[in-house]
């Protein structure tokens, strides 16, 4: 029987799961795939929609009753944080309007951490690739924003207020997680996904020519050298395992937004014991 996965069309996402996809695991089981920005998989995972699914790490707290955490495969690094955008020298947000691009993305339970004190008018839920053009066209007062952005927003005309990722950075001393791979109980044998995954990742790197038409079938346009970045900023030592650091910034990250009463409380332990 196939195995249902979900996915970004994301470079990062496609380079990863290449091998896995193609059947070129060894052992892995045929797979199914849909493409989906992460908001959309967030509510998916919610449904028990698919047996593998990338995730935000800020979603957890509503699905680890259903999912396993995976120590590999997502999104998980430094220099990769989201950015809040304007287009002037705005000094805050208090009384803005701001574009966000999912109300349970990692990137907005960051926003709502560091904007804490500042009262934005109205936070409004935008497809990511309309995000930019809006506050480039004054529709949006400021906009965050995540991925491949972070090397194209000068283009749109656009200042960065705040690097979420160095503004996390600064305060924890720890690596900002960012997207998670969860396993669905009962569906999916965790140690066997992370070994799927973990043997994709490292094909991936040892013949990274071998993905690169399936990356650039799905990366919706993006220049070459973008996709190169993307990549070797968002794929990194975390993406094959989590470690230690790993799994504190995922505790530190869903600790401060319970104690905040952004999220549900999570023990820490069921949030890092990914083979209970």
């Amino acid at each position: 029987m196939a195995l249902s996965l979900a996915i970004s069309p994301c470079p990062n996402d496609t380079f990863v799961f290449d091998a896995l996809v193609h059947g070129r695991v060894p052992g892995a089981p045929p797979v199914e795939v849909t493409y989906a920005d992460v908001d959309v998989t967030n509510t998916a995972a919610e449904r028990g929609a698919f047996d593998l699914v990338k995730v935000s790490y800020a979603a957890l707290p509503w699905l680890l009753d259903d999912y396993h955490l995976l120590p590999c495969g997502g999104a998980l690094g430094r220099g990769c944080g989201p950015l809040v955008l304007t287009r002037g020298d705005r000094a805050d947000l208090t009384g803005a309007t701001v574009a966000v691009p999912g109300d349970r993305t990692t990137a907005y339970l960051l926003f709502r951490l560091w904007s804490a004190g500042q009262a934005p008018a109205r936070i409004e839920v935008v497809p990511f690739h309309e995000i930019m053009p809006g506050v480039a066209a004054g529709r949006y007062d400021a906009g965050l924003v995540i991925h491949e952005a972070r090397f194209t927003y000068h283009r749109h005309g656009l200042t960065a207020l705040v690097d979420l990722g160095e503004w996390w950075e600064a305060d924890t001393g720890l690596p900002i997680p960012l997207g998670a791979i969860l396993a669905r109980r009962g569906a999916v044998d965790p140690v066997e996904a992370a070994r799927w995954i973990r043997e994709s990742v490292q094909q991936a790197w040892a013949d990274p020519a071998a993905s690169r038409e399936y990356v650039l079938a799905h990366a919706q346009e993006m220049e070459l050298d973008v996709v190169d970045r993307h990549i070797g900023l968002y794929v990194n030592e975390f993406t094959a395992d989590l470690g230690e650091a790993g799994f504190a910034a995922v505790t530190a990250l869903l600790d401060r937004a319970a104690t905040a009463g952004l999220v549900p409380q999570t023990s820490s332990s069921r949030a890092t014991a990914w083979t209970s």
